[in-house]
């Protein structure tokens, strides 16, 4: 495998972790490099992990992730996704409401967004490759593109006066959907 198609990859995979942090940071509003950095590292952290470990399950479990890992993904942007809607219905006061700035928080959604990159790993064990360039790789991109999408989205929260978190929280359901339905229709 070339190194451009690692790159390939890596930009592929970190997606869905880069509409996350724009959701994160419109959220945020505000610039804090602490948090800035919390989220991105989350996400990158958990992109590179789930190759190592779906390297580590290897090929005879392949058949079983791929049956179900768009179902786990989907389940977790829809909770984390209800979560925020019901927090932004539920709460009058902004501060109550779906905080990017928790680490769970983050940890949740760097999680869910990097169920494909199990898949990923397994693949790469497939491949009979080493998995030590394209986890770095993969690693240093996500990390990298989810700093730029919190930094656009709380540059775009300070000019747009709108609830985010409602916003936030129908992104991540649509994500999820978006997630199952390329899952499915590509079984059928």
């Amino acid at each position: 495998m070339s190194f451009l198609e690692i790159i390939l990859i890596a930009v592929s995979l970190a997606m869905d972790s880069f509409a996350i942090s724009i959701t994160a940071g419109l959220i945020l509003k505000e610039f804090s490099p602490k948090h800035f950095i919390r989220i991105a590292f989350y996400m990158g952290l958990f992109q590179a992990l789930m190759p190592i470990v779906g390297w580590m399950i290897g090929v005879s479990f392949k058949h079983y992730i791929v049956s179900f890992d768009h179902w786990i993904a989907f389940l977790l942007l829809l909770g984390l996704g209800g979560k925020m809607i019901y927090d932004d219905l539920k709460c009058e006061d902004e501060h109550c409401c779906f905080d990017p700035q928790k680490r769970l928080v983050v940890m949740g959604l760097a999680l869910a967004t990097s169920i494909d990159a199990l898949v990923v790993g397994v693949n790469f064990a497939f491949l009979n490759m080493s998995i030590t360039l394209p986890i770095y790789t993969i690693g240093i991109v996500s990390f990298v593109l989810s700093l730029i999408g919190v930094f656009i989205g709380c540059h775009l929260g300070t000019k747009v006066k709108m609830k985010f978190t409602l916003i936030g929280g129908v992104i991540l359901i649509g994500l999820g959907v978006n997630i199952l339905n390329e899952h499915l229709s590509q079984a059928s």
